[in-house]
């Protein structure tokens, strides 16, 4: 095992993998409500896999798993009942607020907000600002995640609100506000967001070839980056 650790475990049952780095100033383990309410000690169990970079000022709560090769920026905070899978990246000062679901190979840029209970699926890409709803008629005791799922993008200061979907290989656009489900392939830009294109008929600016799905024109950091996705999925069979 090597394991460099600087933080501070608050709570027992804090487990990191092999090969893993935790920056400065970190806390693994933050106690949850019950703590605070009557400061007797509870189990909540964190489990964080092998190959982990958690850089400095990161606080993950008690009671989530992470798989392996989870990374994060400097500033995230992770709260309590996370379920994230492997090759995670979350970037600097962004804040997932708990009770959440996230698959695998999953990217998020710096400053996104998620809030409890969201869904996102493997391959799924979210960029600067994002803010995933949780709250149709705020304040109010009903939450309804976001469901976003695989090879979709969300492109920076989105804002999706309470229970909507972002289907596979939609796109929404920079700024946009996502007021109803956004279906497979659409590409979505304004407030409220509208469909104006088929994802499939975007151009690379310089050589005005297709670019989306991208995941057949992209690969780094992917499971296929060397090869091509499809190459790679037959592998699978």
């Amino acid at each position: 095992m090597m394991c460099i650790l600087t933080a501070i475990l608050s709570s027992g049952g804090v487990a990191v993998g092999n090969a893993s780095t935790v920056g400065a100033d970190c806390i693994l383990g933050e106690h949850l409500m019950d703590w605070y309410q009557d400061h007797q000690y509870h189990r909540h169990p964190l489990r964080i896999g092998s190959h982990a970079v958690i850089r400095s000022h990161t606080t993950i709560y008690g009671g989530s798993t992470i798989g392996d090769y989870f990374q994060t920026g400097h500033y995230v905070d992770i709260r309590e009942h996370s379920r994230i899978g492997s090759h995670v990246s979350v970037g600097n000062y962004s804040d997932i607020q708990g009770y959440v679901k996230i698959g695998n190979y999953v990217r998020f840029h710096s400053n996104d907000r998620i809030e409890q209970y969201s869904i996102i699926d493997d391959y799924v890409w979210i960029f600067p600002g994002v803010e995933l709803t949780n709250d149709p008629t705020p304040p109010s005791n009903e939450m309804m995640g976001v469901h976003v799922h695989s090879f979709a993008i969300i492109c920076a200061k989105a804002t999706v609100l309470a229970g909507r979907e972002i289907k596979s290989d939609a796109l929404v656009g920079a700024g946009s506000v996502v007021t109803k489900n956004v279906e497979p392939y659409q590409v979505v830009v304004g407030n409220p967001a509208r469909v104006v294109a088929d994802v499939r008929t975007i151009k690379n600016k310089k050589t005005d070839e297709p670019v989306y799905p991208w995941r057949y024109h992209f690969s780094r950091a992917m499971p296929w980056e060397g090869s091509d996705y499809d190459t790679w999925l037959a592998s699978l069979k």
